[in-house]
């Protein structure tokens, strides 16, 4: 693992990493995030009794718009062409909480990380921006990388949290 920062230059400077001569490869990353929340707001989520609607839809929408500006986001992120991205919001009654996965991956010359980490970490923020009103005091949690594939690093898995 190189324990060289690569958006800096040889003068301590932020810029862009030159990906030009790199190869174009397929790569995949995946990203999850967590939203801890009360009993009964989860209950209300589930049970399609929120007046803002499906959050959970839009939520998972809201990951994948996300996903596609990661670049207008994060200084320094390349844009990207997407060619997958997969949001599933996924219910654990038995800890109150909604876990989000992000899946991303394209053809080209960087990596997919920080779009599946903005898309697990927008759908949570979306979710919890529309159960606020009900639930101020839940929590987004672990948000981390889960796996990357592709590309000259190779592929990488994350441990059990």
């Amino acid at each position: 693992m190189s324990r060289t920062l690569t958006h800096l230059d040889e003068k301590g400077e932020a810029r862009m990493v030159d990906v030009g001569d790199k190869a174009h490869t397929q790569r995949v990353a995946v990203a999850e995030s967590r939203l801890v929340m009360q009993p009964e707001t989860l209950e209300l989520i589930l049970s399609g009794g929120h007046k803002k609607g499906d959050v959970l839809a839009t939520a998972r929408i809201a990951g994948i718009m996300a996903a596609k500006r990661t670049g207008d986001l994060i200084p320094m992120c390349h844009p990207l062409m997407l060619t997958k991205v997969k949001v599933e919001l996924t219910p654990e009654p038995e800890h109150h909480a909604v876990r989000i996965t992000a899946e991303c991956a394209v053809t080209g010359q960087t990596g997919v990380e920080m779009e599946a980490l903005t898309a697990a970490s927008v759908a949570a923020l979306t979710l919890y921006d529309m159960c606020k009103a009900v639930d101020r005091g839940m929590v987004i949690e672990q948000t981390r990388l889960l796996e990357k594939r592709g590309g000259k690093s190779g592929h990488w898995q994350a441990g059990e949290a």
